[in-house]
């Protein structure tokens, strides 16, 4: 069995934490593009199986210090029929799309995990879930009736604001599907990237019997 370092809920955290007195953008874009790529490759496997996986979230991302990433857990996938995915329940609601949150709606697609990922990305991105985080009902009347979080307008590329505008457009029909996400501009700058020295300053940080020394973490490549 492959073992793996950390999920991202708990790198991003990290990163955060070794980054809390500068004012650089603690996980540079590199990592979140190689993230995006690894993620999608993954959900796009799982439908050429007719499988719908239906949990992305942060702490269902799992890296390592060789800047691996995978995507786990999979206990609550369901299988497609003709396209379609139709338990509602099934999934963490944080990370739902909004039209998984209408108890009329007949079913839902694989657009729905393209939302997750960009809720995701968002929050790896800016440190913070971009929700309300203590009122289920609060979160769940802010996903579908506001507009989706837009990104700081100076702090990333013109690539990466294209790129989760696109994920979090609150029309699923409008969303893109994966194959089209793996053509996007964001994708192409950041599939290859190596982010294993990145990946290692900060998993490393934590084994540590002291923090080390401060760094700008967008420069760690």
């Amino acid at each position: 069995m492959e073992i793996l370092d950390a999920s991202l809920d708990r790198f991003y955290k990290l990163a955060y934490r070794l980054n809390k007195e500068s004012d650089e953008i603690a996980v540079p874009e590199n990592v979140l593009g190689k993230t995006a790529f690894s993620v999608i490759s993954a959900l796009h496997y799982l439908h050429q199986m007719k499988v719908i996986h239906r949990d992305v979230k942060p702490s269902n991302i799992l890296i390592n210090r060789n800047g691996q990433i995978k995507l786990c857990d999979f206990g609550i996938s369901g299988y497609l029929v003709d396209s379609v995915a139709k338990t509602f329940e099934a999934g963490c609601k944080a990370y739902m799309a909004p039209e998984r949150l209408v108890p009329n709606q007949k079913g839902y697609d694989i657009r729905s995990d393209v939302w997750s990922l960009g809720l995701s990305l968002f929050e790896i991105a800016t440190g913070k879930f971009p929700y309300p985080t203590n009122d289920l009902f609060k979160q769940i009347k802010s996903v579908y009736e506001d507009d989706p979080p837009k990104l700081p307008a100076d702090r990333y590329s013109p690539q990466f604001h294209h790129f989760i505008s696109k994920c979090l457009e609150k029309d699923h029909q409008e969303r893109p599907n994966y194959v089209q996400l793996l053509q996007y501009e964001f994708i192409e700058i950041h599939r290859d990237s190596d982010i294993s020295k990145f990946a290692k300053y900060i998993l490393d940080s934590e084994t540590e019997s002291q923090t080390p020394e401060p760094q700008n973490l967008a420069n760690i490549e």
